[in-house]
């Protein structure tokens, strides 16, 4: 693992990811393949959010990502 590895900036990436899922257009197609292409938008957007919103720690060479998956309204530890 390199020494200038920073989770952070890891993090930052993937939430720049997710914001370009929500902006890349669709490809001219229609029917089925519109709708498995609609679909991985969706879980690309997802994933990439969900691990851009991870609180990351880097501890003895080992990288832990935290996501809260629980409702907005849900105290937080």
């Amino acid at each position: 693992m390199p020494d200038e590895f920073d989770p952070e900036a890891m993090t930052a990436r993937f939430r720049e990811r997710a914001a370009a899922v929500r902006r890349r257009g669709l490809p001219p197609v229609e029917g089925p393949e519109r709708r498995r292409i609609i679909e991985q938008m969706e879980l690309d957007y997802m994933d990439f959010a969900m691990l851009g919103d991870a609180r990351s720690e880097l501890e003895d060479g080992v990288l832990t990502l935290r996501v809260d998956l629980r409702p907005p309204s849900a105290p937080s530890p």
